[in-house]
């Protein structure tokens, strides 16, 4: 997937590709500007935004320079500025309106994430299939029938859907987006889903990523991993 945005922002219609690596980047820019905003800096250099971003500087000019010449040398980027044109390129200067679907532990928690309004998103609808949910409110938003699903996307103009439900599930949910319209999916079922080209999905599983963090965990530790390591029961010396 590419982004395609105007050369320069004098440009009106010419656009040129973003290569998705640096597409996967701008939000840590975005982040790390947004706490140099906050922290009263007016303008930051390239070292000391991509400090603040953790990555190096090198690689932070070059990605910034698919978006256009937003840096003065000698004084630095605009904070301000710049913050404007990466939010305006990754298109979070308007309003999402997001649908979450599973409203379990997982899906009350995305709910109530304040984040979501202050970087362009909308939670319109929360759906569940579990009747024993329908009628409760999650950060003022009242739980109702997954059913409900074609209506909202309709009458909202949905185009993003977050699936919370389990595993098992997930692929029906997708189907029932995809088929009512909506062509962004963030999913944090642990399931592989198979969507139509034309389909964005972004994958979000919590155990393997910590499966990750205990890979270089063990390998800090200097466990060998082909040697078996007893088990230890709570409390036993």
């Amino acid at each position: 997937m590419t982004s395609r945005t105007p050369a320069g922002p004098g440009a009106a219609e010419a656009t040129r590709d973003i290569p998705e690596a640096t597409v996967a980047r701008l939000p840590v820019y975005l982040r790390a500007l947004n706490a140099l905003a906050d922290a009263g800096t007016a303008t930051c250099s390239s070292e000391h935004l991509a400090s603040v971003a953790g990555v190096n500087s090198a690689k932070l000019r070059k990605d910034l320079s698919h978006l256009g010449s937003y840096g003065t040398r000698g004084v630095g980027y605009d904070v301000e500025y710049l913050r404007y044109q990466i939010a305006r390129e990754i298109g979070v200067t308007q309003d999402w309106p997001v649908v979450i679907v599973g409203i379990g532990n997982l899906g009350q928690a995305l709910a109530s994430f304040s984040g979501f309004r202050s970087r362009g998103f909308r939670v319109v609808a929360l759906l569940d299939a579990d009747p024993d949910r329908h009628d409760q409110v999650v950060a003022g938003v009242e739980v109702r029938p997954f059913d409900d699903l074609e209506g909202v996307v309709r009458d909202q103009g949905v185009a993003i859907g977050v699936i919370a439900t389990p595993a098992v599930a997930a692929q029906d949910v997708a189907d029932r987006m995809v088929g009512c319209g909506i062509t962004s999916i963030l999913n944090f079922a642990p399931a592989v889903l198979a969507v139509p080209e034309g389909v964005d999905v972004r994958k979000v599983d919590l155990s393997i990523e910590l499966q990750i963090l205990a890979y270089h965990q063990q390998r800090k530790a200097g466990v060998d991993a082909t040697t078996p390591v007893p088990t230890r029961k709570v409390g036993s010396a």
